[in-house]
């Protein structure tokens, strides 16, 4: 209800509140974490966006997105959920319903727990405290990825389907390591990968308003016209000539260069309001290092760059001197450009001239910074066309490559540790030792709970028990587990079943921070509904 600019409000206290939260909680668990685990179960979803009405998948943050619950209370806890899974998300690219159902598993326990006399505040200082330790132990199980254990990851995010878990592996060997690997939806129903030559940016879009692929926060521009400078551009007067020309022939254009907050706000206020297609995104790193990378993208795209070093005026700039690219991919923190074609004869002089630099080079951090220049103008990128006999089968396979081709990359930058939940679980017993202090008991009790509890949802939904499989004297050191889609015990490296460790370790800090604040609150205040 609204009267003279105010709007009423709804409160709710203590218990009253975090039953609610609960509630809410524990719907959205219930439906990602059915799709956990090499038995896991699809989730069909009504969505008017996408052809015929449906959405079938077995990816956790497109379920996750898909809820919204009436009670505004209960909406809060979901919406404070899919943040854990969302920004596990955006860091690791996989982890989504693992987030969810620790985030599940560590309000529960802790309601469960912290209840009479106990000081909360520092039952959950605690349990912060010591997820800090939890992080480093898991590190240190960390393997490098190599030969097998890559296809494993591959398949193993791929929901065990070893085609798609080889064609992944096979794209990323063939691209090398410091390629680029992407994925896109296919014209036909074949699955096939495509290698071309591109670059990377370590810089994202300057505005979230360029974002036109909401799903992956990504703005995205086929065929686009790049400029490509260091100085700021302050106004749009400065670069007229080319805006004209851009939008009188329907062009898209990326900007990468130094945007002031006006001139931002006036090419996004054009992408919101007038549909131009349009980004910006700023110049990577800084000083000469800057300079030299951005010469670096300007000939890859074969743009002319523009300098203040060298007394360039921007107001000279033409069409003629504005690189191009097939496709441009600007998320929050990177872009990928993808030039299309072969590397050009003047990136691969470029590779020939830094590759006898960096022999002459002494210095450590500037050959590490020559090498990055290398795999940028050298590297593939991979873009992996996803098929389908049907638009609903098309969807569940691309989340399915989309999750693996993340998942890879994120064992390929930290490293991989037994999977199926088993690093986490083996962490528990520790905690599960008893404290005089009641505070540290209550955090222990409440964390060793958390950590269990994905290995028991992948049990679960393979209809196993858990803690009888677990309670087994066949499990003789901190790697051997029992394989759930094959049913054995064994190392759990030399079968294949493993996790990044970027992916877990994210979706644990991330659930951990969700639900400590979940378990802080006191009062929830919210718009009364009629």
């Amino acid at each position: 209800m609204q009267d003279q600019g105010y709007i009423s409000k709804d409160l709710s206290f203590d218990d009253e509140g975090r039953q609610k939260l609960i509630k809410g909680i524990t719907a959205i668990s219930k439906a990602v974490k059915s799709t956990l685990g090499p038995r896991g179960k699809t989730v069909i979803i009504e969505s008017i966006n996408h052809l015929g009405g449906l959405t079938v998948t077995k990816d956790g943050v497109t379920v996750a997105k898909s809820i919204d619950l009436y009670d505004p209370v209960e909406n809060i806890a979901v919406r404070m959920v899919k943040e854990a899974a969302n920004k596990t998300a955006s860091i690791a690219g996989d982890g989504t319903t693992t987030a969810i159902v620790l985030t599940e598993a560590l309000v529960c326990s802790g309601i469960e727990h912290m209840v009479g006399d106990v000081n909360a505040t520092e039952v959950i200082r605690l349990i912060r405290e010591k997820v800090d330790v939890i992080i480093k132990r898991l590190s240190k199980q960390s393997r490098k990825v190599t030969g097998k254990r890559l296809l494993d990851v591959a398949t193993i995010s791929a929901n065990n389907d070893k085609s798609l878990g080889k064609l992944i592996t096979d794209t990323y060997n063939e691209v090398g390591l410091d390629g680029i690997v992407t994925v896109e939806r296919s014209q036909t129903a074949e699955t096939y990968a495509d290698i071309t030559s591109g670059i990377k940016v370590d810089r994202g879009y300057s505005s979230p308003l360029f974002i036109n692929n909401h799903k992956k926060d990504e703005c995205i521009l086929e065929d686009v016209k790049i400029l490509v400078c260091d100085a700021e551009i302050n106004n749009i007067m400065q670069i007229e000539t080319v805006l004209k020309d851009v939008i009188q022939n329907g062009d898209k254009l990326l900007i990468i260069g130094t945007c002031s907050g006006n001139m931002v706000n006036t090419l996004a206020a054009n992408v919101v309001k007038n549909g131009l297609k349009f980004c910006n995104v700023p110049p990577p790193n800084f000083g000469y290092k800057q300079h030299e990378l951005m010469q670096d993208i300007a000939l890859a795209v074969g743009a002319t760059y523009f300098s203040e070093k060298t007394g360039d005026d921007l107001s000279l700039i033409l069409p003629k001197d504005l690189g191009s690219a097939a496709k441009v991919v600007a998320g929050k923190d990177s872009t990928v450009i993808l030039t299309g074609g072969e590397v050009s004869a003047e990136c691969q002089t470029r590779v020939e001239e830094l590759r006898e630099q960096q022999v002459r080079t002494k210095n450590k951090g500037e050959r590490d910074f020559i090498n990055t220049r290398i795999a940028s103008l050298a590297g593939g990128i991979g873009c992996i066309y996803v098929g389908g006999d049907s638009d609903i089968e098309q969807k569940e396979k691309f989340d399915r490559v989309d999750d693996s081709v993340c998942a890879v990359r994120s064992a390929l930058q930290e490293g991989i540790i037994p999977g199926g939940g088993l690093a986490l679980w083996r962490l528990a017993p520790d905690l599960e030792k008893a404290c005089d202090y009641p505070e540290e008991d209550i955090a222990n009790r409440i964390l060793s709970a958390t950590l269990k509890s994905p290995l028991l949802q992948i049990m679960e939904n393979a209809g196993l028990d858990g803690d009888s499989i677990m309670d087994q004297p066949d499990l003789i050191d901190d790697t051997h587990g029992f394989d759930v889609k094959n049913e054995k015990y064994g190392d759990m490296f030399k079968m294949g079943v493993i996790d990044p460790l970027k992916v877990t370790k994210n979706a644990l800090i991330n659930a951990v921070s969700v639900a400590t604040t979940i378990l802080s609150t006191n009062a929830i205040v919210t718009h009364a509904r009629a």
